[in-house]
């Protein structure tokens, strides 16, 4: 009997400590009798007595004319504050700032950073099917519309009840992008908050919750931006190893060059894994000008001797540059000598055979 009654009292203790919602375990529980405490008076020191040493080590230090005066007792919140988590390469914050913002530098010159960080926040709002309010990119400002969550709790575990609630929120994003478009802010703030449980409506919240309520939601958004960012990644890294067509043609400036199928950001890592299949050491390289500068070692150890049988190299040992254009949805790439002078158009058809079928090889190794 005795096992029994302990195995009862167990079981009541966990579902009593199960019913305790988030809420609930977020503000401070045990005794108040500290709230009805009186100020204690100084010690009446009689006259003609040394009057006794006091610390100041314990006193409790006034509070400011704006801070709230009814945080106490079962009010207060206890929760630690949230935090705005930076995980996206470039992110940020800022020490000191008290409202939920994250900046960004910008990583990846190929989409402006504005751009970017709005089609990241549309797209998160997107996939959880949170409609969009008012959107202002020249503004900055993006409002939400209304996200309503509903839930079921719960009540004390010898009432046998269920609490039905319904809260609402609207937020208000706002992106604010320095003068030189390489760094941006995005601030989020709680523009209307509303709860319905069973028939009571609340439609306020306290400071502490309002800002847990904004970080949490800008805490998804950057998320959200870190897993596009390697599903990118990951995307780009597969183009890169799948083999991409070459044909003969000009360059802009007429001279003759292999035209790859492949845009720039696509082809630029793709030659460089080409090339040392090749037998290419590259030396230096600028991507923002498009410029390779190799040194060709010889068919030793390269294709070019798996691919011809011909005694005559295709290329003497020395240095050369390539220079590499974007050409809409395309690349050229214009093989030149060590002084910058286009290769004469026989000397790229030679090259042809050669570069072509390394480059539509798949599976290069990144």
């Amino acid at each position: 009997m005795k096992t029994k009654l302990g195995v009862l009292l167990g079981v009541g203790v966990i579902a009593l400590g199960g019913c305790s919602t988030i809420e609930d375990r977020q503000r401070a529980s045990g005794n108040f009798n500290y709230v009805d405490a009186s100020v204690q008076t100084p010690v009446s020191v009689p006259e003609g007595l040394d009057s006794p040493t006091y610390s100041d080590e314990y006193n409790i230090p006034e509070i400011g004319s704006s801070a709230p005066s009814n945080l106490y007792g079962k009010k207060l919140i206890i929760a630690s504050p949230a935090l705005v988590l930076p995980l996206v390469t470039g992110s940020h914050i800022e020490e000191g700032n008290k409202s939920a913002t994250v900046n960004f530098d910008q990583i990846d010159d190929s989409t402006p950073l504005d751009k970017t960080v709005w089609n990241t926040l549309i797209s998160f709002l997107e996939q959880n099917s949170i409609g969009v309010e008012s959107f202002e990119p020249e503004e900055g400002t993006l409002i939400t519309d209304w996200m309503l969550i509903k839930q079921e709790e719960d009540s004390s575990w010898y009432s046998w009840s269920t609490t039905k609630s319904e809260t609402g929120r609207r937020f208000e994003f706002k992106l604010d992008v320095a003068p030189h478009g390489r760094t941006a802010s995005l601030n989020v703030a709680l523009k209307d908050y509303i709860k319905k449980v069973d028939d009571s409506v609340v439609a306020s919240i306290e400071d502490v919750q309002k800002r847990a309520e904004e970080v949490d939601i800008l805490n998804q958004v950057i998320g959200h931006y870190d897993y596009q960012i390697g599903l990118e990644n990951s995307k780009r890294r597969q183009q890169i190893r799948q083999g991409l067509t070459v044909e003969m043609g000009f360059n802009a400036d007429g001279d003759p060059a292999f035209i790859i199928d492949g845009k720039y950001d696509i082809a630029w890592p793709r030659l460089q894994l080409v090339l040392r299949k090749l037998g290419f050491n590259v030396k230096d390289l600028d991507k923002s000008n498009g410029l390779l500068f190799v040194t060709y070692g010889g068919e030793e150890g390269s294709w070019w001797t798996t691919l011809f049988s011909s005694d005559d190299e295709l290329l003497d040992e020395g240095d050369y540059r390539l220079k590499v254009s974007s050409v809409g949805a395309k690349t050229s790439l214009t093989f030149m000598d060590d002084e910058s002078s286009p290769f004469a158009a026989n000397q790229v058809a030679d090259l042809y055979a050669v570069f072509s079928d390394a480059m539509s090889q798949d599976d290069l190794d990144i």
